[in-house]
Formats: structure tokens, sequence, C-alpha cells
């Protein structure tokens, strides 16, 4: 392992350190693979300022404007006795906020409405009401929280070898070590689609599934590079028959539900390896996998909220809000850990012929960041230069863009992908 590049996004917590670990666990995974498949580790370099800067956006927009990343309504909100974010990027989450607080889309009304709750009523309402919110927590309540308490005992990333496989076998080659490994992703914003993207990167066929109303514009020129993107119905019958065909054709399936959503739609794990066997499975949500809080929605910026990092940030630098990080570094993070544990699990499976599960959370890679050591708060990486961008152009369905350097490179290989980015539903639900 070889780092190059130097420099600090500029934070309370060493969130370069954790990027550039990040980046290269998920190297290192497919240089273990390279080494699996053709008998010789190939070194492989990780770039610390790219591997930073690849953690808010990778791309250059020429001549258009990237959608707006939030939700006029979403953010940070002083209560009675507190702080607490809400997250209103989805509709009917912005809905489900809104209609607790009994007040139209207007922030100034919500934020008059919000000073007359306390933090934790609030957080629990718009939760019960199946919207987004997190009351803002230092890091020693959270520590002693019941949910806080249940991460703390949780590995880093959760794995199990799931048995036989009929078929091991793998036809990528050193310059492309995920050629023909097809992806199906079911993941939304951001932590999956950061891993999928990744493993697109290295030539893997990505196809990813929404529903038919969901959008997420902010960030979808980000992240839906190399890919393919389709929807489907999983409620619907005839619908669901079609993802079930894909699955069975699947090499790999990423997943960011809730972890009780496709239980619900009777897709748990172990009929998930029955119609696929020797599926690479690997699954992420966002407040761990045990404890009360195990099925609760969540996001980036809700995590930060609960594990005491927007109050770390806000205190030590003495700012009278909510501080976060610089960046969404636990999906970045979760997603580059994703990434490795896909990629491990097809090293296990070419060598051993058996199938591959992993489990991952972003509260569970905040508390990876927040026991590891104090950040530069005065970091010198607030935005990329020109050197930073390759110079070709990507040929995107919003519009010509430039993309950010490769942050790593395997051997010869660098990130490259096949396709450019492009609109959600814009492909067909097919191999």
């Amino acid at each position: 392992m070889y780092f190059a590049g130097s420099g600090d996004l500029p934070s309370v917590f060493a969130v370069s350190d954790l990027a550039t670990a990040a980046v290269a666990a998920a190297g290192a995974a497919v240089a273990q693979l390279v080494a699996t498949r053709f008998g010789a580790l190939p070194r492989v370099t990780v770039n610390r300022r790219l591997s930073s800067l690849w953690f808010g956006r990778s791309i250059r927009p020429d001549g258009w404007k990237l959608p707006a990343a939030w939700d006029p309504i979403a953010g940070d909100y002083q209560t009675a006795d507190g702080w607490i974010r809400l997250h209103t990027n989805a509709p009917h989450h912005r809905d489900a906020a809104l209609s607790v607080l009994g007040v139209s889309a207007d922030k100034s009304e919500v934020a008059r409405a919000v000073v007359n709750w306390s933090a934790d009523a609030l957080e629990t309402a718009v939760v019960q009401n199946n919207g987004c919110a997190a009351a803002m927590r230092s890091m020693a309540a959270w520590a002693t929280h019941a949910q806080g308490e249940s991460v703390s005992r949780e590995p880093l990333v959760v794995t199990q070898v799931t048995g036989d496989c009929s078929d091991s076998t793998l036809s990528s080659t050193p310059e492309r070590p995920l050629r023909g490994i097809r992806v199906l992703d079911l993941t939304r914003v951001l932590a999956g689609p950061v891993a999928t993207r990744f493993l697109a990167g290295f030539g893997a066929d990505v196809l990813r599934i929404d529903p038919p109303v969901w959008d997420e514009p902010g960030v979808i020129p980000d992240v839906t590079l190399g890919k393919r993107c389709a929807r489907l119905d999983l409620r619907s019958s005839s619908e669901r028959s079609v993802f079930l065909d894909l699955l069975r054709r699947a090499d790999v399936l990423v997943h960011g539900y809730r972890s009780d959503a496709l239980d619900n739609l009777g897709l748990d794990a172990r009929t998930l390896r029955a119609i696929r066997p020797g599926l690479v499975d690997v699954s992420l949500n966002a407040y761990g996998w045990g404890g009360p809080w195990r099925n609760r929605r969540g996001f980036d910026s809700l995590v930060q909220m609960s594990s005491g990092i927007a109050d770390a940030g806000m205190r030590i630098l003495g700012q009278d809000r909510p501080t976060p990080l610089p960046v969404q570094a636990l999906d970045h993070t979760t997603g580059y850990l994703m990434a490795a544990a896909v990629v491990r699990g097809l090293s296990q499976r070419v060598a051993t012929a058996q199938g591959f599960a992993a489990l991952t959370s972003l509260a569970r890679t905040a508390q990876l960041l927040v026991s590891g050591p104090a950040g530069g708060a005065g970091g010198d990486l607030r935005r990329a230069t020109e050197e930073d961008w390759s110079e070709s152009i990507e040929a995107t369905d919003f519009g010509p863009a430039r993309r950010l350097r490769s942050p790593v490179t395997i051997g010869d290989a660098s990130m490259q992908w096949d396709r450019p980015a492009t609109t959600l539903g814009s492909s067909a639900p097919a191999w």
C-alpha cells in the first residue's frame, strides 16, 4: 500500500484520515481479488487529497448547474431545550414533519413551531409519523443511550459465509478486476450509491432499481456514474417477478433499506440465498442492526446529530448552532466499506465457492470516526483545483461535465466508467 498526496478537510475530527483509510480498504480488497484470480498482489496507491475530495462532489458541470442538495425545509432548528434536525428531502418525509408541526412548507413557520417543542418529544413525534428527525445529543449522552450502547457492541462490518455456490468463476482481467460481475443495486442516498459507483469504476455491471416515483435530484448526477438505472415496484406481483429474475442472474445484491423492509416484502436473507445460491449480499442501515432504533429511518446528517458529532463541532469551535462535518463522511466511508465487503465476498466465492453476506451501518461508522484522533479544524482542503479534475468530458444526461481524477490505483488499473451519469428510470430492468 502506497499513500500519496496531502491535505486535510477542515473538521475537529480526522475526516481526511477516515477518507483515505476507507478508499484504501476498498482498494486493498480489489487488489486481493486480483491476487486470488491471477496470483500476484498488485500495489495499491491511494491519494489522500483526491480521496478527501471524493467525499464531497465528484462532478463539475460544464455550462449547467447541479440541482440543490437540500429541500428548503431541511435543516437544524432550535427547540425549547436544544436542537433538532429535520430531514425533508423526500416529499413524504417533509409532509410527515409538517403534519406533526401543523404548519405549511414555510421555513419561518416551521422555526416558530419547533421552538415550542422539546427536542426529544419532537423527534419521537416525527419518527412515529414516518418522518425523519434527530435531536442533537452529546457524545456522552449517545454513549449511554440504548441505541448508542447497542451500536458500540457491533463490529464495524458484520460478515458471514453463507453456503455453497454452483458458480465461482469470474471473467475479469487485472485491468478491469470486476468485469462481468452483475451488481443489483437497491440503494439510495448516499452510502450505497457510493459503493456501487466504486464497483462500476472497476468494471462491474451495475443495475440500479428504484421505486416508480422516487427521485433524489441533488445527488443523481454524482452517483449514477457507470450504472444503468431502472424502476420496479416490488409490491406489484408482475414487477416483483421481474426483480426475482434479475436476482437469479446477479452476483451481488447491495441494499440500503431499513433492516425490516425486505423482510416485510418476503425477501429475507434466507429467501434471497435460496433464489440465488452463492449471492454476495451486502447491506446497510442508519442506526445499527440491534437496539430499539434498528428499524429507524436515518441519514448521515441525522446520525451526526444523534451520535454527538454535530454537538462536538459546535462546542469545540465555539459556534452557536450544530456544526456537522464538512462532508457527509459517514455515508462515503460506509460506502467504501460496503464496496470492500462486496469484493471480499467475491474473493471468498472464487476461493471456496461459497456465498457471503455483510452488514454495515452509519452509526457504527460514526463510532469509528469519534474514537479516532482529533482533526485540524483549519484544514486546507476546501475545494478542488484544476489539476484535480480529469481532462476528459463526461457526456451525462444532464449536460457535459468533468470528474475528479481517480483516488486509487491498483497496479495499472484506476477507476474508470463505461457509462456517464444518467437519470433514474432511463434503462429497462434487464441485464
